[in-house]
């Protein structure tokens, strides 16, 4: 017997899968080697009342990862927006916020971002500054403190299979817990899972907002590779690069010190910010 699911958590080599109704088994692939993201729909055969064998994955409507020279790190799978979390403290990194956006822009993404602990009031501002540049491209921010306002992430969950994404201690599961309080429990069944009992996110998760709405948890980021993407993808990813390419003197201009360079134009202009330039080089240099 064949059976269609949702992997709604991804641990190693196991998998949880969500059949049609609502019950999940703990399944494995096929196979050494498995490429099988959270948020996947599969195919499972059940080998008893609680287990099963993943025989196929179906087409992917889109799929996020991360890579470098070496290796490959899915993510998730057919989310359709990227919710990315920063908070008032710790600091975080403007060039990670860049590298997740790249990454949903390449795969046609919706993308808003989280500032989370703002109930430390006299840290907003310093916050919220940097943010600027995004929401000047049109990126919306949603301001919020997890353990006090998370309902006014709800409208924009409606209707998306999102992932929260972003560096350790930014909040995220303190996000989900505050939206979905059975997390918590799902939390302890992952460590158990896999013998241990940290409850920190190291695998991916799903959970349902009743049926028209779902959040993937992600572990916390320290880097984001983009091997996978060529210049021109890269080039893509960026709102405020795209109305600028093909009108530079040379076809193949890299942007970087070219001549009659029309991003260096607009970079001079004060039409692109200098800091998301900084990283668009730097991804291009990644990539070679």
């Amino acid at each position: 017997m064949k059976l269609t699911g949702t992997v709604v958590a991804a641990y190693g080599r196991q998998y949880r899968v969500e059949l049609a109704d609502t019950t999940t088994l703990l399944c494995f692939p096929r196979g050494k080697k498995s490429a099988i993201a959270c948020g996947d729909q599969v195919i499972v055969e059940p080998s008893s009342a609680n287990q099963g064998v993943i025989s196929s994955i179906e087409a992917r409507r889109t799929l996020l990862y991360r890579s470098d020279h070496f290796k490959q790190k899915l993510i998730a799978a057919n989310v359709t927006q990227v919710i990315v979390v920063v908070a008032t403290e710790p600091a975080f990194s403007d060039e990670l916020i860049t590298r997740c956006i790249v990454a949903a822009e390449s795969q046609d993404i919706k993308v808003l971002i989280v500032l989370n602990k703002c109930d430390l009031s006299e840290r907003v501002a310093a916050a919220r500054a940097p943010l600027a540049q995004y929401e000047k491209l049109g990126y919306p921010v949603v301001m919020l403190s997890a353990t006090q306002d998370s309902a006014l992430l709800l409208p924009h969950l409606a209707g998306h299979l999102s992932l929260l994404i972003g560096q350790s201690g930014m909040g995220k599961s303190t996000l989900i817990n505050s939206l979905i309080p059975d997390a918590r429990a799902a939390t302890r069944e992952i460590s158990e899972a896999l013998n241990t009992g940290k409850h920190t996110t190291t695998h991916s998760r799903l959970y349902r907002l009743g049926t028209a709405a779902a959040l993937i948890d992600s572990p916390g980021l320290t880097e984001f590779g983009l091997q996978h993407l060529s210049s021109e993808d890269i080039a893509l990813a960026f709102l405020e690069l795209r109305p600028l390419l093909g009108k530079c003197r040379f076809r193949n201009c890299r942007h970087d010190r070219e001549p009659h360079c029309s991003v260096h134009t607009a970079l001079g202009q004060g039409d692109i910010d200098p800091r998301r330039y900084a990283v668009f080089r730097s991804l291009c240099a990644e990539i070679g």
